[in-house]
């Protein structure tokens, strides 16, 4: 008798403990609703870098480290040298930006690696 109710009470605990399927928009609702497909330097990302960068990398006061986010070029250049993901990763490779503030959302991150990954483009 010990023996069909082990077994039953085993496929009643692996019924309960199999693997499920979340629905990730609704684990990860920010990064569901990231839109990353139409990125555009100008209308996209420059006023992501006003609003958490261009404080100290952007107009007079480029001062940080002579990095200037302002620009198409500025960052261009930024991102060929390494420093730009690394520094918004804040992964350790580089100073973590920004500086005295909270990490950009993923989404943020997100959308300049889309950028970044189509060619940087100009527009």
């Amino acid at each position: 008798m010990r023996k069909p109710l082990s077994i039953l009470f085993l496929f009643f605990i692996s019924l309960f403990s199999a693997c499920y399927y979340d629905k990730a928009e609704l684990v990860y609702p920010a990064a569901a609703n990231c839109d990353t497909a139409n990125v555009k330097f100008s209308s996209t990302l420059l006023p992501i870098l006003n609003a958490s960068c261009n404080s100290c990398h952007g107009g007079n006061a480029a001062a940080g480290a002579g990095i200037i986010l302002d620009t198409y070029n500025g960052v261009k250049a930024s991102v060929n040298g390494g420093r730009f993901m690394n520094s918004i990763l804040q992964n350790g490779q580089a100073s973590a930006m920004p500086k005295g503030g909270g990490k950009l959302s993923t989404c943020d991150i997100s959308k300049f690696q889309a950028w970044i990954n189509a060619g940087m483009l100009n527009n």
